[in-house]
């Protein structure tokens, strides 16, 4: 479903700061699949989302998503493709525009829109039911302002506006990480659902290891730019944290990863 094939990746190439952040990953992953990437700081985790998103282009190697060649494209043209979810709660939605005009902006995704969002009554049903499954009761709040909701509401609201259109591909990069952790236990419990009802193949960067163990079906560890472990089905599911920090303690240096 999605291909990545000899990634390479160089920052600030030829000058005494050059970083090798993306080092020949080839990875391939399967339709459905939910994919936990561990590592430590600077392993390369949100470089090779960015390679995937567009937002960076390569400097060798190629990505597929679907069968599309999509190396070229520039990320606009990729987000029809994409949903993808920040760290920061602010940067997935609008606090300019209302909860409706933000939905109707994510369901429209790709397609012509012209001068206006177009916020139906059948669209606003259609939202108001769907914003239920938040429990947070924002769907009673269709024509407020997003500037006024909490981080775990904007970053739950964002989860949905992600996976509104059912992407051929979810994205998320540290999405809990700026949260309290009760908030932070709400957003992962909601995105595993999402994802697990809608069977959408996602990649999530973390640095929770509990998280990156126990939800998802393959887990990925990365280091200094290349993949150093690949485990999925039974043999993740068996895994522990005390296992992975036995096995793999250097690679895993960062105190938080080890400690969350």
């Amino acid at each position: 479903m999605v291909r990545v094939q000899e990634l390479r990746k160089v920052f600030k190439k030829g000058t005494v700061d050059e970083k090798v952040a993306i080092d020949g990953i080839t990875l391939h992953v399967k339709k459905g699949d939910f994919v936990t990437v561990i590592g430590s700081n600077g392993a390369g985790k949100t470089t090779l989302l960015n390679l995937v998103a567009g937002t960076y282009a390569p400097d060798e190697g190629e990505v597929v998503i679907d069968g599309i060649p999509v190396t070229r494209l520039p990320e606009h043209s990729r987000a029809k493709y994409l949903g993808r979810i920040f760290q920061n709660p602010l940067m997935g939605t609008a606090s300019s525009m209302t909860i409706e005009e933000n939905l109707s902006m994510a369901d429209l995704r790709g397609q012509r829109r012209g001068l206006r969002w177009g916020v139906t009554k059948a669209r606003r049903d259609h939202y108001r039911e769907t914003l239920k499954v938040l429990e947070l009761g924002l769907e009673g709040r269709l024509r407020d302002s997003v500037s006024l909701l909490s981080g775990g509401q904007r970053q739950s609201l964002t989860l949905l506006m992600a996976t509104l259109s059912l992407p051929k591909l979810l994205l998320l990069d540290e999405h809990t990480a700026a949260l309290d952790p009760k908030t932070a236990q709400r957003v992962i419990e909601l995105t595993e659902k999402i994802v697990r009802e809608n069977q959408l193949t996602t990649i999530m960067v973390t640095h929770n290891m509990h998280q990156a163990i126990r939800y998802g079906n393959r887990m990925i560890m990365l280091h200094e730019g290349r993949v150093q472990f690949d485990v999925e089905g039974e043999e993740k599911a068996a895994l522990t944290v005390e296992e992975v920090v036995r096995r793999f303690g250097a690679e895993l240096e960062d105190e938080a990863l080890l400690c969350s």
